[in-house]
């Protein structure tokens, strides 16, 4: 009999799985246990409740039918949920037996999926631990009747929250500010039958984005493709998981690193997307420099970024993957991209290019650990008539509010942001459309400051916080090197003009 399985009731049975494990393991280490026994279950629950349906269909014939032919994923025997409870003793040897029979029973979709954690370390996991954390997740039954499969993937996405916020030093990597990933996706609007994609794509959750806007829009989505390509062995794992487990088959997530070794390629090639939502890994110094500078893809035609930052070589590769008709992506970038002078001879030929679009300004703290403001640069390949020779800059540095020591934009700010971009018209104080000679009057500088002026009022009462005036602080500190920047580069054109 169906029990359904409300919202509330999910985070906390997931979150109280987590619990289980603190006198024992490291809170950044969660992820490695709870995922997989989390998606062995729901697997093994579904495997279950598709059993039940054949044979209420069909009777005793249901047994004549192929296992891939009633089932999404195939439980070997002897390697079901109940088999593995059934263990009183090494119990981490029965998980990953069954993890790995279950992987290579389903190898084009599943190989890897359960990562490598320290399953049979009965230091860390003795016995007692591991049928403590089986029986409670024993406690529901996690078929799609009990739990459809938005409702479990929001389950899911409650879980790769609270894990950042546990864990700390690895939340950036890990996850990405939800409500700035729907502003990302409101903007670019994924279409059905569209390729989606993110080359840096944590635990999948900008692709799982576009897909619920879709979703929520009515439209077709089981026809969109989507891919993602992740340095990290654990977190590409965890992004395969989180796809499978919101109802989305159709994709391709592939563990590796994206600028030494392009997953995507055709034809020798990369391969084109309609869409591309990404958040790299800011201001990486650990990275192939020298094999950059002869790409084979060419993803170097605005030239080789500083070896300390490779934020241009992600963006170049970007724009490299982007189909040159419907191609057009929204990128989360650190401010200094916009006016640092290293990288102020790949900026020009980036605007020369007339592939930027947008830049938004974003407030701080939206990010985990840090209190820095970061923007957002939309490019479309081929943009409208209107809007050639043209960028608009977006100062949405106060659209943000702060509860409980977390940072989100909220619906009103998305709806705010996205109607500016789509109206496309100066707003003052707010929003300002330039030109390529506005900027080639500011040395190509993309430093939003530059171009949207602030209204200034002296008498307003500041009854801010402390940590809002810091906020802000900090916000005006970055706008101001942003100037210092811009001066140093006018000033060195000024003494190069007068020799």
């Amino acid at each position: 009999m169906s029990k359904r399985i409300t919202i509330e009731e999910l985070q906390t049975y997931l979150w109280n799985s987590a619990v289980l494990l603190r006198t024992n393991i490291d809170a950044g280490a969660y992820k490695q246990y709870i995922f997989p026994l989390l998606f062995f279950k729901r697997i093994c629950d579904v495997y279950d409740e598709e059993t039940q349906k054949a044979y209420e269909e069909y009777g005793e014939d249901a047994a004549e039918f192929e296992e891939s032919e009633l089932h999404k994923f195939i439980i070997p025997k002897g390697s079901h949920w109940n088999d593995v409870r059934a263990v009183s003793t090494d119990v981490g040897v029965a998980i990953v037996n069954a993890f790995r029979k279950v992987e290579n029973a389903n190898s084009e979709r599943l190989t890897g999926i359960f990562g490598d954690g320290a399953w049979t370390n009965k230091n860390r996991l003795p016995d007692r631990l591991l049928k403590d954390l089986l029986e409670h997740f024993s406690t529901k039954t996690l078929s799609i009747a009990n739990c459809p499969e938005d409702e479990l993937g929001q389950g899911y996405e409650y879980l790769i929250k609270k894990f950042a916020d546990d864990s700390g030093h690895t939340a950036q990597e890990f996850y990405t500010n939800r409500t700035v990933v729907h502003l990302m996706t409101e903007m670019l609007k994924p279409q059905s039958g569209e390729s989606i994609y993110d080359p840096t794509c944590g635990s999948a959750g900008m692709l799982i984005s576009a897909i619920a806007y879709l979703k929520e829009q009515k439209k077709e989505w089981r026809n969109v493709s989507a891919f993602g390509q992740e340095i990290n062995q654990l977190t590409s794992a965890i992004g395969k998981m989180n796809l499978f487990l919101h109802g989305v088959t159709h994709f391709q997530i592939i563990n590796g690193d994206t600028l030494a070794a392009p997953a995507f390629v055709e034809n020798g090639q990369l391969q084109k997307f309609d869409l591309v939502l990404a958040n790299p890994p800011y201001s990486i110094s650990q990275w192939d420099r020298a094999a950059f500078e002869s790409d084979k893809y060419g993803r170097n035609f605005l030239g080789v970024p500083p070896q300390s930052r490779a934020d241009y070589a992600f963006f170049q590769h970007i724009i490299k993957s982007m189909n040159l008709t419907t191609g057009r992506c929204a990128i989360l970038f650190p401010h200094g991209v916009l006016f640092r002078n290293e990288e102020s001879a790949m900026r020009e030929k980036l605007i020369r290019s007339d592939v930027v679009e947008c830049v938004i300004g974003l407030g701080p703290n939206l990010f985990y650990n840090s209190p820095m403001e970061a923007c957002i640069v939309i490019c479309r390949m081929n943009k409208a008539p209107e809007r050639r020779g043209r960028i608009l800059f977006i100062n949405a540095v106060n659209e943000v509010t702060r509860k409980n020591a977390q940072s989100y934009l909220e619906d009103e700010h998305i709806k705010k942001i996205a109607a500016a971009y789509e109206k496309f018209e100066d707003e003052e104080g707010f929003a300002k459309v330039a030109n390529i000679h506005d900027l080639g009057e500011n040395a190509f500088s993309l430093s939003i400051p530059l171009y949207v002026k602030q209204a200034v009022t002296e008498e307003e009462i500041d009854d801010r916080t402390v940590q809002q005036r810091y906020d802000s602080w900090y916000a005006m500190s970055e706008r101001m090197r942003a100037y210092y920047e811009h001066l140093n580069v006018l000033l060195g054109k000024e003494a190069d003009n007068n020799e």
